[in-house]
């Protein structure tokens, strides 16, 4: 028993020592490029999969693999490694860094929920709005961050007035013969994730309660991961996609923040109402209760909460107006239907949405954060005391704040799978693959991608979303070229329903933060998050087959499909 717990314990170091050795036959039997490339891409794919080794470090394996076998040259492989998007995502990086330190991230919330009002259905609502709106712009694990310790205090003010609101409102809650309060605290304050205790005693006056918290628990995780599919900086594997795609097809010029956000925007605003539909039916109900005791309370604790925020201050004030500007930018670069700002430049294709990101990201750091001919501002220290900056030139943001949420692991995990694309495409084994899967010719395109839809959404709830798609993006490229499909038809659905890991606390990291909470089981993340999952794959097959046909042309193979394919093959 003990040399089983002490190989257990060692599993991973096994795992990443066995891969290798194991498959090293493959590139010494057959020493073809696609022998070696093949055998690269198995055991990074392995080690992002099982997690044997951190995300990043297994990036890494393309950039002395490759040289080692002769597939590319250590420069060449380099350079895979920093590209336009990395530049897009430092500068957007810069903005989120500034709503953060100035908290305007809270103040949106606040005032979004404020307006939703504290019924129960009503306020998951207003939570999921806010959420699926900040995280457009920010990380879906950094906006389910910020927005759960809000949610948890509105939380903690249903459960702390439950008692009072059941005897006095019995005929609106249905009281529980075995639910205690364990707790009645009416000090509210923004918690930390609590952790798990020991107790006979239920956390919740009544089963409704329960439910309430697990609805809205819930709820914000699956904001998150929607608001992330609107914009090509909303998650790290929309810029997977735009970047490899944009490799793989460089005369394609189809993808830019305006299309992405013309096919996303209805999928998302689609998914969150049936989401919530679904959330409402599965928790709450379809019953309509009238207004609570505790629902009033929790209403003046919120608008309490944003009266301490205090009048909105200059660095908020900038902070949006750079907000704002960065997306009209973005919007107005190459919109399509009518000559974007690019068009005043003499020389065409060298501004992207990169340019835009880094510019307005480099002057946060030159901008005082102090308004003209006015006090110092105050910053909020952590532990939420008031602190004057002594230097009255201080700039919206630092390189410290900047640093703090830059995402390094991400950057180098999306140059691990531009690493692998490059490697595929040079050793022919993309062609390879794709002639592999040529039987599959018969079938029409609408059943190729249902089918990779729900692939990638089997494997992403057990692997990491960037892992999962890195590895089947070079696949469904090769299949799309030999089945004459138009490659969008089936890139751009797999690319949204790798993001719906949502059954699992293992999913993606938003999950795992909500369960940290302790309000919902795993039993309640599957039920609910197979139905978010079969909702978001039956909303983007829709988008796909309709709106999706004549924003990029889906009926014909494109003449930039066919020229990479004529030169894959030769």
């Amino acid at each position: 028993m003990d040399l089983i717990k002490k190989l257990w314990r060692a599993r991973k170091l096994i795992l990443v020592v066995l891969i290798p050795l194991s498959l090293l036959p493959l590139p010494l039997i057959h020493p073809t490029s696609e022998a070696c490339c093949a055998y690269v891409l198995i055991v990074t794919a392995v080690y992002w999969v099982s997690e044997a080794v951190p995300l990043g470090a297994a990036a890494l394996v393309p950039a002395f693999l490759y040289p080692l076998f002769g597939v590319l040259k250590s420069s060449e492989v380099a350079a895979e490694y920093c590209k336009d998007t990395t530049l897009l995502l430092m500068g957007v990086i810069c903005l989120a860094a500034s709503i953060e330190k100035w908290n305007l991230h809270k103040r949106i919330a606040l005032r979004m929920v404020m307006i939703a009002g504290a019924k129960p259905g009503m306020l998951v609502l207003g939570f999921m709005c806010c959420t699926v709106f900040l995280s457009m712009w920010l990380s879906n694990t950094s906006t389910t961050a910020m927005v759960m310790p809000i949610a948890e205090a509105v939380l903690q003010q249903l459960i702390s007035t439950g008692v009072a609101d059941t005897q006095e409102d019995s005929e609106t809650v249905e009281a529980t013969e075995d639910d205690c309060l364990s707790g009645t605290a009416t000090a509210i304050s923004i918690p930390e994730p609590k952790k798990e205790k020991e107790s006979k005693d239920s956390r919740y006056p009544t089963k409704r309660d329960h439910m309430i918290c697990k609805c809205l628990s819930l709820s914000i995780t699956y904001a998150a991961t929607i608001g992330g599919l609107i914009t090509i900086t909303g998650t790290s594997t929309n810029l997977i996609f735009a970047e490899q795609f944009n490799n793989r097809y460089p005369d394609a010029k189809v993808i830019n923040f305006g299309t992405w956000f013309i096919f996303s925007f209805p999928i998302a605003i689609i998914m969150l109402l049936l989401t919530w539909v679904w959330l409402h039916f599965l928790f709450l109900g379809c019953n309509k209760k009238r207004k609570t005791r505790r629902e009033m309370l929790s209403e003046r604790k919120i608008h309490d909460e944003y009266i301490k925020l205090g009048p909105i201050s200059y660095p908020e004030v900038v902070t949006g107006v750079f907000f704002i500007l960065m997306t009209l930018l973005w919007f107005t670069r190459e919109p399509g239907f009518v000559p974007g700002w690019t068009s005043l430049f003499e020389k065409k294709g060298y501004r992207t949405d990169a340019t835009v990101s880094v510019l307005l990201g480099f002057l946060l750091f030159l901008i005082p954060a102090r308004r003209p001919f006015s006090r110092a501002p105050r910053t909020t220290a952590g532990d939420g005391s008031a602190e004057r900056d002594p230097d009255p030139l201080a700039p919206m943001i630092t390189w410290k704040d900047f640093q703090n949420l830059m995402p390094w692991e991400i950057v180098i995990l999306v140059g691990g799978g531009y690493a692998l694309a490059a490697g595929c495409k040079v050793s022919g084994l993309s062609v390879w693959i794709g002639r592999q899967l040529e039987p599959m010719s018969g079938l029409p395109p609408w059943m190729v991608t249902l089918l990779a839809c729900l692939l990638v959404s089997a494997v992403t709830e057990f692997a990491s979303n960037p892992a999962t798609l890195t590895v089947f993006l070079p696949i469904l490229s090769a299949l799309s070229e030999t089945l004459q499909i138009n490659p969008l038809h089936t890139l751009i659905p797999a690319t949204m329903c790798v993001s719906f890991g949502v059954m699992l606390p293992v999913g993606n990291p938003p999950n795992a933060i909500v369960f940290s909470y302790g309000h919902v089981q795993i039993s309640d993340m599957v039920k609910a998050g197979f139905g978010v999952n079969l909702i978001g794959v039956l909303v983007v097959m829709l988008a796909i087959m309709t709106w999706g046909v004549p924003l990029f042309n889906l009926t014909e193979f494109p003449e930039w499909a066919i020229d990479r394919n004529v030169t894959g093959s030769l």
